[in-house]
């Protein structure tokens, strides 16, 4: 990619990302909302949400620790790492929806703690007679959200690092004394299976307690601030993941054994009348969300200036005001005022269960998208990709498979509207964008990888072309330099390896190799694949004289991993010189075990693709299988899927009986795959040509597929093909051996 995010004046270490994720995780979700999801859910059902949710969150610490030690990780956190793998288009796509979520995740907090703020107000009002207005949350939420603007605004991210340790003292303390609190019910009352009659939805639950699980995000959004993003990232992420999943285990089952169901699910503030010393839970709330808040309003803006840096947004002049910062650290002031106005907007809507199914879903793409990339990763055999730390490929896997699963469990509507949003997103960005690695760069890798394996193993599976059970399949090759007149070869080369075969075809070019042949050679190529739709694979080959490019192509590796078994040649009626070559060195085909098709191209008659004519006789039995089956195989070819196939058997007058039960008990024995109804018996007198038969039947035929003997070339040559000049296109065929068709 070209473009690069710079100014990376790294300034903090592992700690202060440990601490940003670790205050998100154990934040206002602690202790706002999980009493109600163990009172909704049940002990067991809340032990089930922390299992999923950070089935989801460890996979996605253990991609972001992978990913970040792999390159060099700048600012933008999640954004960059996506962007970085999948391309700029996908990536921006994801990035926007990621700044959106981040920004709209300090609404989340904010009105987080004017819930917190409520006992305060109320104290303060029979205290000292200030009014009411202190226990109205939305008026607590704007007044919060204003100075909280102010302070990042002009005290930047230093400051907010500063105060986020400040804020985990404190929820610690928090968390100790509600650990010391008294249980306020016998031992011998608590069920753990028991929850609150008339409970919410479990997956409902599970997304309004899935914010708590995001607390990676607060730290890798720190990444263009670190000294050293590829120890601090890994350390501190995995850390605080693990260290949240035991916390919120042990508060689950203090918050059971502590007091009834009906308190967990009602009482917001259920941990405060557990703990030690009641207030300090308000005070932990309220610093849980402001820490939260400052972690988002932190991460937001840096998310959106990577964005701006790399030149997604429509004007050239939001591009650059959006990615400046300030001179001395290059803290996004315009990013932080464009996070501040969002979220004021969704502080005044109020409904924090609304914006928390928002948060849950965008996180849960972004999770996603950076599992996903990890599991890619470890299968696409990229060199470059030597991340220090590694993850398992089958960890990542079960992450981004559960990332989509969640999303419609979660809520099916925001799921849809989400990947709406992300589609609508990535067209926008892609029509502006220049940059052409996409993710499918990334797919390719796999795919090349995978192909390379499945090679490598049918090779080692199979011993020769021909399968050990009789099922005969055509790895066909073919070789031509007439490619650009005419393309009967290759038209039958895709129809033959459309469906049941596989495909090779080359094109070839006499002389030496030099720099001229060799980019005209590319040249041939390109014109052979542009705008084609077929599985045939194409190449060119330079060589001085046709024996040897054909002793060259006999020793190709077949593209499956298996040996080609089968040759394609082809020539033209009207330039029999072509076909000379052919037949010189037909011995060299033979010794090699290649089965032989060659096709007579008539470049005069137009086929229509509406018969196939396959003649077979007694004398020629090791040749009729494969060209029945090489007939239905080509039929197989939408190109033919109007046509018809007709089976002729020729023989003698005088010898009908005989030839006749002869061929059908060919056909009882199944050693020809067709039935009695779809073969005619025709005739001919002995002092009569034979192939006049033919001309005289198949003259409207399409394709006429026609056998013959290699002893019959060693001894005729050129003859044996000549004669038929009434017919269309040709394909004669030279089976090796019987092909046993059960």
């Amino acid at each position: 990619m070209s473009r690069k995010l710079q100014n990376n004046l790294g300034q903090f270490g592992t700690t202060p990302v440990f601490i940003a994720s670790i205050s998100t995780i154990l934040g206002a979700i602690l202790f706002l909302r999980f009493g109600y999801a163990v009172g909704n859910v049940g002990f067991f059902g809340a032990i089930a949400i922390i299992i999923l949710g950070h089935a989801v969150t460890i996979p996605t610490a253990l991609a972001v620790a992978e990913i970040a030690t792999n390159r060099k990780v700048e600012g933008g956190g999640d954004y960059y790492v996506i962007s970085r793998s999948f391309g700029l288009n996908i990536g921006a796509a994801i990035g926007v929806a990621l700044f959106l979520s981040q920004a709209i995740s300090v609404s989340f907090y904010v009105i987080a703690f004017a819930e917190s703020f409520i006992p305060f107000g109320q104290y303060l009002n029979e205290t000292f007679n200030i009014g009411s207005y202190l226990q109205n949350k939305k008026i607590i939420g704007l007044i919060s959200m204003g100075l909280l603007s102010i302070l990042i605004l002009s005290k930047g991210a230093e400051l907010g690092v500063k105060a986020l340790y400040v804020v985990a003292s404190i929820i610690f303390i928090s968390l100790i004394l509600f650990f010391l609190g008294k249980n306020q019910i016998n031992y011998e009352e608590v069920n753990f299976f028991t929850k609150v009659e008339n409970a919410d939805n479990f997956f409902y639950v599970f997304t309004i307690i899935f914010p708590a699980f995001t607390g990676i995000s607060a730290g890798l959004g720190l990444s263009g601030d670190l000294k050293e993003p590829k120890k601090s990232i890994p350390r501190g992420t995995i850390l605080a993941t693990v260290l949240g999943a035991i916390v919120y285990v042990l508060v689950a089952y203090k918050l059971t054994v502590s007091t009834d169901i009906d308190s967990l699910a009602n009482n917001q503030l259920v941990m405060s009348d557990i703990a030690l010393w009641g207030p300090i839970i308000p005070i932990g709330l309220a610093c849980a969300a402001i820490s939260s808040a400052l972690g988002s309003i932190i991460i937001a803006p840096r998310t959106l200036q990577a964005l701006a840096k790399d030149k997604i947004f429509p004007y050239k002049k939001l591009d650059f005001w959006l990615a400046k910062g300030k001179k001395e650290n290059n803290e996004p002031l315009n990013g932080t005022i464009v996070t501040c106005v969002i979220a004021f907007f969704f502080v005044y809507i109020g409904d924090i269960n609304f914006v928390a199914r928002i948060i849950s879903m965008f996180f849960m793409v972004t999770y996603g998208a950076i599992c996903l990339i990890s599991f890619l990763e470890h299968f696409s055999g990229d060199p470059s990709y030597r991340p220090a730390f590694k993850s398992r490929w089958y960890i990542s896997l079960i992450g981004a498979l559960l990332s989509v699963w969640l999303m419609f469990k979660m809520d099916t509507l925001f799921a849809f509207l989400s990947i709406l949003i992300m589609i609508c997103f990535y067209y926008f960005i892609s029509k502006k964008s220049s940059d052409n690695r996409e993710f499918v760069n990334l797919f390719k890798d796999v795919l090349e990888q995978l192909a390379r394996q499945l090679q490598i193993f049918i090779q080692r599976k199979n011993e020769s072309s021909i399968s050990n059970n009789g099922h005969w399949r055509p790895f066909v090759v073919s070789i031509s330099d007439a490619s650009l007149k005419r393309k009967n070869a290759f038209d039958i080369t895709r129809w033959i390896a459309y469906k049941y075969g596989f495909g090779t075809y080359i094109h070839y070019i006499k002389g030496y190799l030099s720099k001229q042949n060799f980019e005209n050679s590319q040249i041939i190529k390109h014109k052979l694949i542009e705008g084609k739709k077929t599985n045939v694979y194409v190449d060119t080959l330079i060589s001085p004289s046709y024996t040897s490019a054909l002793a060259q192509v006999v020793q190709l590796s077949g593209i499956s991993g298996t040996e080609n078994n089968l040759i394609l040649l082809e020539y033209c009626e009207s330039d029999k010189d072509s076909f000379k070559d052919v037949m010189d060195n037909f011995n060299l085909l033979h010794t090699t075990g290649y089965d032989v098709a060659i096709m007579r191209s008539n470049t005069i008659r137009k086929d229509k693709k509406e018969e196939i004519h396959i003649w077979i006789s007694p004398t020629d039995y090791e040749n009729s299988n494969m060209m029945i089956l090489l007939g239905y195989i080509i039929l197989g070819h939408p190109e033919w899927k109007n046509a018809q196939i007709k089976v002729f058997t020729i023989y003698p007058k005088n010898k009908f009986e005989e030839y006749k039960n002869q061929m059908f008990e060919y056909i009882e024995d199944g050693r020809l795959p067709i039935s009695p109804k779809n073969m005619k018996m025709v005739p001919y007198d002995e002092g009569v040509n034979y192939k006049e038969t033919i001309n005289k039947r198949s003259s409207n035929s399409d394709l006429t597929i026609i056998g013959f003997r290699d002893e019959l070339v060693k001894k005729h040559k050129l003859n044996i093909f000549e004669g038929y000049n009434s017919l269309g296109n040709i394909l004669f065929v030279n089976s090796i051996d019987k092909k046993n068709i059960e």
